[in-house]
């Protein structure tokens, strides 16, 4: 596909190309009008001959004229060397010719009969001029302008002068008209991208605003868009000022409604954290009591306790979805985490850990074999600035999102890839052998309260925020987080700027 032109170089293409039909244009009349004046005087000069070729034989030529015979106004002076001349007879035969020839002597010393080919072609010429004046080309003498002069002894006489010399000049005309046009173009090319260079700085200035307000981060957490086109190239009665004019009112419509937007999700973030924060304590009231009660004295059917025991885990799984929200609105404001050089390896046995100990069931405490747990570990270090304790959840909930939606008899992965020369990441990756996300879901697992299954979820204690708390903690350490799955394999791989100040230790 052929790369678009830009604005710039179409103008200035545009531009040369009109130069340069106006020059052809204006050359192409010069050069007619210099051939039309040329011939002409050229005509003008073999019609005076003819004239003398009109004169009865016998009559006398102009002073200082001398010749005889029926060509003797050839020779004797006053035309231009290579004047040819021949008599037809009426059956159009030639009876006499004659070739005036430029040797260094006297003209009438310096002529000759004409050859048969050059009177045949000047014979054929004088057919076509008629009592005109023809142009031919005669071998071995070159171009000519011929004319036929009828006699009062009823034969004709053909005069024709060279015209190798106006060929010449036009020639030499045209030359120079090309080179004069071609270095004009030349010119003009340059000089007009220069002056549409300077003519485009304003719209390149409004493009710069525009890319610059590109690059924002408008999708999300406070913006400041204070991005303008500058005064001069926003006034209206210009045509790159209509456009920064209309650019600024386009970002001044933006920024309220970005104001507006930041607004309304602060009163929201505000009112999840205050109702979180206020949440806790009846929640954590509401287990204490219905744990005192199932654990009193009292006897309490069968019933009672079912209920008691549903309250309580129902109390506890609120207050995780509280804990959770109350942490992201947390991040959403921005809070500050406790940063330091923290060992990713470590974290990783530790949660793998964590997630073993949570399948531990029966009263004596067995292992639970229905998840396979591995770790894959660097020999290095791997360091990273971060909070622990946070990262720590990003694991934990990885894990638990890995436990919760394969079936038993799977295998889930804990690896580690320290950073390297040239690779300033360190790479934390969970990987489990299960059927894998649907592709309809995929695009949303890290959205809030996002499930493949809500009755799955709900039973397994499930709140829809795991994944979301992943990416806020993830993201508020300046790293990324992405998930690729398959049936049989699915992945989610978290990278976090290496500590620079650790790995120089």
């Amino acid at each position: 596909m052929r790369r678009p032109w830009t604005l710039r170089t179409r103008l200035v293409v545009s531009a040369v190309s009109l130069i340069a039909v106006v020059a052809a244009v204006i050359g192409t009349v010069t050069a007619i009008a210099f051939q039309s004046y040329m011939y002409g005087k050229l005509d003008d000069q073999l019609h005076s001959i003819a004239v003398r070729a009109e004169r009865p034989p016998g009559s006398p030529l102009p002073m200082g004229l001398q010749g005889t015979g029926p060509l003797g106004f050839i020779g004797g002076g006053g035309q231009p060397f290579g004047t040819v001349g021949a008599v037809l007879d009426d059956e159009g035969s030639v009876t006499g010719s004659k070739v005036v020839e430029d040797k260094g002597q006297r003209a009438q010393e310096s002529s000759r009969a004409l050859t048969d080919a050059e009177s045949d072609a000047l014979v054929a010429a004088g057919a076509e001029a008629g009592s005109g004046v023809h142009g031919v080309d005669l071998p071995g003498l070159g171009s000519y302008r011929v004319e036929a002069v009828p006699t009062s002894d009823g034969t004709t006489i053909l005069v024709g002068i060279p015209a190798d010399e106006v060929r010449s000049d036009l020639t030499a005309l045209i030359l120079v008209e090309v080179c004069v046009t071609a270095a004009g173009l030349v010119a003009a090319g340059i000089a007009g991208a220069a002056m549409v260079g300077v003519a485009l700085r304003p719209l390149r200035r409004v493009a710069a605003t525009a890319t610059r307000v590109s690059e924002l981060p408008l999708h999300s957490g406070e913006v400041d868009l204070a991005e303008r086109v500058p005064d001069a190239e926003a006034d209206p009665r210009t045509e790159v000022g209509q456009v920064g004019a209309a650019l600024n009112r386009m970002l001044g419509h933006v920024g309220s409604a970005l104001e507006v937007r930041q607004e309304s999700e602060t009163r929201v973030r505000q009112f999840v954290a205050d109702a979180s924060h206020e949440l806790r304590t009846p929640l954590a009231s509401i287990r204490g009591y219905a744990e005192l009660t199932r654990r009193g004295r009292e006897e309490t059917g069968p019933d009672t306790r079912h209920a008691l025991g549903r309250i309580e885990s129902e109390a506890q799984r609120m207050t995780g979805m509280v804990e959770d929200l109350l942490l992201l609105a947390r991040l959403d404001a921005g809070r500050p985490l406790s940063y330091e050089s923290t060992d990713l390896s470590p974290l990783v046995v530790d949660a793998v850990s964590d997630a073993r100990a949570a399948g531990r069931t029966g009263e004596a405490g067995a292992w639970d074999d229905e998840h396979h747990w591995r770790l894959e570990l660097p020999d290095v270090p791997a360091p990273v600035r971060a909070d622990p304790t946070r990262l720590h959840q990003v694991l934990v909930n990885l894990l638990a999102n890995a436990r919760t939606h394969t079936p038993p008899g799977t295998t889930v992965t804990a690896r580690v890839r320290a950073a390297g020369a040239g690779h300033p990441w360190v790479t934390l990756e969970v990987q489990d052998d299960g059927p894998g996300i649907a592709a309809d879901l995929l695009p949303h697992v890290f959205e809030r309260f996002a499930r493949g299954d809500a009755s799955r979820s709900r039973n397994a204690g499930s709140t829809g925020l795991g994944l979301a708390i992943v990416q806020a903690v993830v993201a508020a350490h300046d790293g990324r987080v992405e998930v690729r799955s398959v049936p049989g394999n699915t992945v989610f791989a978290v990278r976090l700027p290496a500590d620079p100040v650790y790995a120089g230790n």
